[in-house]
């Protein structure tokens, strides 16, 4: 059995108040909980806190791109509110859009609540990397990743992380490979390593 290919994975929380000390944030300890337990691979995460500013969120994006990040995952700000601004500052980085990653979120949220269609998630690739917007809430971000399960464990809705690791195949990035218990990555059997 072969080692899995380390990988660098970039963790944004993007909050005016968590950046500012006025409540814990939850978002980057959610994201790499999650990612700890659905990927064999060794992970070494850059983790970046910071507010609500488009022009930041871009020019973190880039850096973590820029730095080797094959997978860039963002929680917070895609609401409709008036300091909501993650996806414009992820589009204004991208090169491709992958709209069905957004699509999927939101089908997985709206199980849940109504106002899940106020959610304005989306999904890049610049470059070699793949980024995208999550939920903000810790199990809103657990939920859309890994999907909906029956009582008795099996998959209902298929989680969007599901899809990530043959994207990043596809532009050239490492071969991720997940724990089929939290997350069983789908891939052509032409492209599944043996």
């Amino acid at each position: 059995m072969t080692t899995p290919d380390p990988v660098r994975i970039g963790i944004v929380s993007i909050s005016d108040r968590a950046s500012s000390g006025t409540y814990e944030d939850k978002g980057l300890p959610s994201l790499k909980e999650w990612l700890a337990r659905a990927l064999k691979n060794p992970i070494d995460f850059e983790a970046r806190l910071i507010p609500d500013e488009a022009a930041l969120i871009s020019a973190t994006l880039i850096e973590l791109v820029n730095a080797g990040c094959s997978l860039v995952l963002t929680t917070g700000g895609t609401g409709p509110a008036v300091r909501d601004v993650t996806p414009e500052a992820t589009l204004a980085v991208a090169h491709k859009e992958m709209p069905g990653f957004g699509e999927q979120m939101r089908q997985i949220s709206l199980r849940f609540v109504p106002t899940a269609i106020l959610s304005r998630q989306v999904a890049v690739i610049r470059d070699q990397s793949l980024i995208i917007n999550l939920p903000g809430q810790p199990k809103s971000i657990a939920e859309t990743l890994e999907g909906l399960k029956d009582t008795e464990g099996v998959q209902v809705v298929p989680g969007i992380f599901a899809a990530v690791p043959y994207c990043i195949d596809l532009i050239g990035g490492p071969y991720l490979e997940t724990d089929d218990t939290v997350c069983k990555a789908f891939r052509p059997k032409s492209a599944i390593r043996r």
